[in-house]
Formats: structure tokens, C-alpha cells, sequence
């Protein structure tokens, strides 16, 4: 009598049975980050059920080699050419994968729903190994779309945004505050902040930040503007807030990168002002501009090239299965120059 082998069960049927991609169960049984803890418990249901365990020959033979890493940007072309913050970012990511003999594919994309189906693509198509996720959302639709993917990525933001995902941030908000008391402290009771884009999380963080900060000060105006974080946003944004008279112009303005800061100096000189005398600058992301600009610029300094760094560094531990921990890298810290100081106690430019 012949015996008829019984059929060797498949990952391909573990994955159907748990409703997930392969790349999911293998995630799961490689321990890896990227997947929430239920979806994970139903995965091994699953593979119990089944009778399934995956085979350790097999499992060794497939350990991943890093060739390239993927960052998608939603930015203009040439807004991205100008902005310090991301050249310098990726300045950190391209050190740490030179060390490591990878590539870095870079892709500007348009909206949200593109960078979904392109991050898809990539995966699928074996284009990468992993990805750095940038610029996130409240409700980003890229996290439950890794995790069904299985795809290892790290989050570049807080974690209140990015869901299950490992994640490294700037604490903004502790920022935002220093900012804000530091310019109250020079006396300033009137400070307005001209921001990034409403929808961007961290955007959201240090608006809530502002407005506590301005609340615990009891200050007697505070205004905010959202933008596009490019230079002539930046400047219609500054000759808005200069244009009001005393006492409904702001004495102090905080901007979310360097870019807008320095259009807002050019702004003041155009109408006139003096700073730091009639109007106080103090930019976001430190960077040569601000040290090239008459005045010097004060900012909100850190380390943009080692936070890229770090976060390549932290991908290479989700990708190779260490589980890194998510974690912020240093608060940014205030750089006092020649653009502060306390209200009517500046020079004419």
C-alpha cells in the first residue's frame, strides 16, 4: 500500500489564514518590529492551527542584506534644493550607508496616496530593504500600510504619530517652549510664530506648544501663521504680522526653519524696521544662513546631520531583526545671536 505524502503546508497558507501578507508572518517569526501585537498573536494562531513552523535552513539562507534604503519627500524639487534641514538630513543618512556600501533611493512625491503606492511598489518589486518615513500626519495612512506589509521602516516623528512603527523624533514641543520663554524673558509680550504646513503632525505639536506656552506667560498678544515653510510664504507671512501698528504687532516672531527666518529679515529691512530694535527674529533649525545674515540670526539649533545619522543607524536595526527602541534625539537647544533682543534695545540694521 502506498503512502500518499501529506501536503506541506505553506507560509502562503499561514498568511491566509491570519488575513496578512508572507511578508507579515515572517516579520512575526522573525521577531521583528513593524506589527501590532494582535495582528502578531494571529499570526502564530494561525500557524498553530495549521501546523506550520518555519524552516530555520531556510530562515538563515534569507537573512536580509541591506543594498538600499528608501526616502520619499513631499516637497517641490526646488524647495527641497534650498532647505538646508533636508540637505543636512540626508547628508547623515548618506554617511552612515557609504560606511555600509548601500544606496539611498530618493523620490519627491506629491501628496500622501502616491508615497502609499510607491512605498508598496518598492517593497513588492524588491527595490529596497527598508525605508526612513518622513513628515507624518495625524492618522498617516503609511503606518497601517507597513505593518501589512511587513516592510521594516523607521518613522522620523513623535510617536503620538506614528503608530507601531519605531520611531525617532525632535521633542518640539519642549522646543517651542524654550523659544517662547526665552523670548519673554527679554521682555517681549507680543510674539507671534510663523509655522510649517497645518496638516504635518509636527506642525500640530508645536502650534499646541505656542499657544500653552503663551497661555502660561499670560502674554498680551500672540499670533500664529501656517505656511509652506517656503521663503516667500515666510515673507508674506512676516509683512502680514509688521503691517498691523502698536499695539497689534507682534515685538518677536519664531519661524519653523531657517528659509522663512531669513525672508523675514529681508521683510523688516524692506518696511523699514529695525532688528532687533523695533522686532525680534529667532529661526528654527539652525543653519549657515542664519550665520550669514546681518544681523546674525538666532535659532533653535541640533545636530540635523547626526539625527539623520541615528535614524539611518536605527532602520539598520529594525531591518536586521535587533528591534531598536524608538527614542527622541537631543532637544534642540537656543543659540541667542544678533536678532534678539530685548523690545526697543536693538541698533538700526
Amino acid at each position: 500500500m502506498t503512502t500518499v505524502p501529506t501536503p506541506r503546508v505553506t507560509i502562503k497558507e499561514v498568511a491566509a489564514r491570519a488575513g496578512v501578507s508572507k511578508g507579515a508572518v515572517s516579520l512575526a517569526f522573525n521577531r521583528k518590529p513593524g506589527l501590532s501585537d494582535a495582528t502578531r498573536d494571529r499570526i502564530f494562531a494561525a500557524a498553530r492551527e495549521l501546523g506550520w513552523a518555519p524552516n530555520l535552513t531556510a530562515r538563515s539562507l534569507s537573512s536580509q542584506r541591506v543594498d538600499v534604503v528608501g526616502l520619499a519627500i513631499c516637497r517641490p524639487a526646488k524647495q527641497l534644493g534650498l532647505e538646508p534641514f533636508y540637505m543636512e538630513f540626508i547628508s547623515g543618512v548618506e554617511g552612515v550607508l557609504t560606511e555600509r556600501s548601500c544606496s539611498l533611493l530618493l523620490r519627491l512625491v506629491r501628496n500622501l496616496e502616491e508615497e502609499v503606492g510607491l512605498q508598496e511598489a518598492w517593497w513588492k518589486g524588491k527595490q529596497i530593504s527598508g525605508s526612513i518615513l518622513v513628515d507624518f500626519r495625524a492618522d498617516d495612512p503609511r503606518v497601517a500600510t507597513v505593518e501589512r506589509l511587513g516592510m521594516p521602516a523607521v518613522a522620523v516623528g513623535h510617536p503620538s504619530l506614528t503608530g507601531s512603527l519605531t520611531s525617532v523624533w525632535t521633542d518640539d514641543a519642549t522646543a517651542v517652549t524654550e523659544a517662547v520663554r526665552y523670548l519673554a524673558a527679554l521682555g517681549h509680550r507680543r510674539i507671534a510664530r510663523v509655522g510649517g504646513a497645518a496638516p504635518l503632525g509636527h506642525t500640530t505639536i508645536r502650534t499646541a506648544a505656542f499657544d500653552e506656552a503663551a497661555r502660561t506667560l499670560d502674554l498680551a498678544g500672540s499670533w500664529q501663521v501656517a505656511t509652506d515653510f517656503s521663503g516667500d510664504a515666510g515673507a508674506r507671512a512676516t509683512r502680514s504680522l509688521l503691517s498691523a501698528a502698536p499695539p497689534d504687532r507682534p515685538t518677536a516672531i519664531v519661524y519653523d526653519n531657517d528659509i522663512m527666518a531669513v525672508a523675514g529679515l529681508s521683510v523688516a529691512s524692506e518696511m523699514g524696521l529695525s532688528v532687533p530694535g523695533d522686532v525680534s527674529l529667532l529661526a528654527w533649525d539652525d543653519s549657515q544662513l542664519c550665520r550669514l545674515t546681518h544681523p546674525t540670526l538666532s535659532a533653535m539649533s541640533h545636530d540635523v546631520h547626526g539625527f539623520g545619522a541615528d535614524v539611518a543607524r536605527t532602520l539598520f536595526g529594525v531591518i536586521t531583526g535587533e528591534e531598536p527602541a524608538s527614542h527622541p534625539v537631543p532637544t534642540p537647544v537656543l543659540t541667542p545671536r544678533g536678532s534678539t533682543a530685548p523690545p526697543g534695545g536693538g541698533s538700526r540694521m
